[in-house]
């Protein structure tokens, strides 16, 4: 069984979810904040969910961490790179409880799980499925330097932009070109 790794960053521990987790996930799922991930959503469909991120650990080895923040333990949110079986690809993906926008924590921890994703994984590419209307989250992929791939499937039944993201690497040597 592959356990999720624990990842430390500057204001930030990535973590394998705990159980105490699950109450702010499923208040987020139950808000208008889900609209755009599969929600709002009943407490019982949210826990489906929270389990399904979970174990894509055991099942894929990869998945979803819970986001803690360093300064208090506060559970903030979740950073996933996750490929159900209705996924084309893998993704990277993101969701912040209430109150923790606008302090730069998705960035950071996105940042965190797409390096992981190349280099402890070895991927050699990795997307974010975006419905067109979440400008929040396409102004986040795009800062994390990824760009819009029009030739790129979309997830079952899914009308969505699908952003590709580029290797660390690329963006240490500024370029995006084998991207655009």
């Amino acid at each position: 069984m592959t356990q999720a790794p624990t990842i430390t960053t500057q204001r930030l521990t990535l973590r394998a979810h705990r159980a105490s987790d699950f109450d702010a996930y499923a208040d987020t799922f139950a808000s208008d904040r889900a609209q755009f991930m599969g929600g709002p959503m009943a407490r019982r469909k949210a826990w489906f969910a929270f389990c399904a991120d979970i174990a894509q650990w055991s099942l894929f080895g990869h998945g979803a961490w819970g986001v803690e923040r360093n300064e208090d333990g506060a559970f903030i949110g979740q950073v996933a790179v996750g490929k159900p079986p209705h996924f084309p690809e893998v993704e990277l993906g993101w969701m912040l409880c209430d109150g923790a926008e606008g302090h730069g924590y998705a960035f950071e921890a996105a940042t965190a799980a797409r390096d992981w994703a190349y280099v402890e994984l070895g991927r050699d590419t990795l997307v974010s499925y975006i419905d067109a209307e979440n400008t929040r989250s396409i102004a986040l992929a795009e800062r994390l330097g990824a760009v819009v791939d029009p030739t790129a499937a979309t997830p079952d039944d899914e009308d969505c932009l699908v952003y590709r993201h580029p290797d660390p690497a690329a963006l240490q040597d500024g370029g995006m070109e084998a991207y655009a």
